[in-house]
């Protein structure tokens, strides 16, 4: 995830990264499609090899062809024609002026950073809650079997991909209709929070498994709105350390995410259902949204 904030604040004019982005980020919810649906069907009928041996086959298969194909920079590529590359410096004015990258106590003295910190920690909490809890989800609240689960669970991976386009395309219009790179962000990510918290609060009203489903989809939509927010605000407020920032913001969303999939069970426990669960998550997007609002910026802090 670093190594594709750093190529595509390197591969495509800022006016267009938003798009990008979408697209690449498409294919991560995809995947997310692709194995819960091929999953159960595989461990019922291969056993719990077959999902390991395909997964790992496609990686190995990706890889071979990034390795040979994929430069650093555009410049080093043979697939980009002069025309082609003049287009993308000429819409990078982020890259006039090249600093010393910043250490990390300097990073973590700026609010902007912890805009993008913060922010990535709570996407994280809800995405992987959701990811890895929606099928016990429908099982436990509405009797729903894993396998039938599955597929409840997959649909709204799918329209992520779309609406995450979408969103890198309203950003992208934005910016070229001449509204600053700050309100645009501020637009973006408070959608890709308050859209999930207000889902997840009516999601403890749903009295059917598809009323269920249809309200996580929403929420799973609204929340991609995210990656034209803090994941591309990253590249902004510091293009010349882009993957050093989201590695930082990486693994304090990761650590998030550990939290928040192995303590889900504990924490209904606790609350005393899953519905109260899913108020404190609404909690933590509204209280985010309030900190991004507050602190983050479009414009170049390193």
């Amino acid at each position: 995830m670093p190594a594709m904030s750093t190529l595509t604040s390197r591969w495509f004019p800022s006016h267009e990264r938003a798009s990008a982005i979408g697209i690449c980020m498409g294919g991560f919810h995809l995947g997310n499609v692709v194995g819960l649906l091929l999953t159960p069907i595989m461990l019922s009928t291969i056993g719990i090899s077959g999902p390991f041996i395909l997964f790992s086959s496609l990686g190995l298969l990706w890889l071979s062809t990034w390795t040979s194909k994929v430069t650093n920079d555009p410049c080093n590529s043979p697939f980009v024609s002069k025309s082609e590359l003049r287009l993308i410096q000429a819409g990078k004015s982020d890259s006039v002026k090249k600093r010393n990258p910043p250490s990390l106590r300097h990073l973590l003295s700026k609010l902007p950073s912890w805009t993008v910190i913060i922010a990535n920690i709570t996407n994280n909490w809800g995405y992987f809650v959701l990811l890895s809890w929606m099928p016990i989800y429908f099982n436990t609240v509405f009797n729903v079997n894993l396998k039938q689960a599955a597929w409840f669970s997959a649909v709204p991976w799918g329209t992520m991909a779309v609406s995450g386009y979408m969103a890198g395309k309203a950003s992208d219009s934005l910016i070229k209709a001449g509204y600053s790179l700050t309100l645009v962000r501020k637009i973006m990510q408070s959608i890709g929070f308050i859209g999930p918290g207000v889902s997840l609060l009516c999601l403890n009203y749903a009295k059917s498994p598809a009323v269920a489903a249809v309200l996580i989809t929403i929420a799973l939509s609204l929340s991609s709105f995210s990656q034209a927010g803090y994941l591309l605000n990253i590249q902004e407020i510091a293009p010349d350390c882009a993957g050093f920032l989201h590695g930082i913001a990486n693994s304090a969303g990761t650590l998030a995410a550990i939290i928040s999939t192995i303590g889900t069970g504990y924490f209904v426990q606790w609350l005393g259902s899953f519905q109260a669960f899913l108020t404190v998550t609404a909690g933590l997007y509204f209280v985010t949204t309030i900190f991004w609002n507050l602190y983050s910026t479009g414009e170049r802090v390193f």
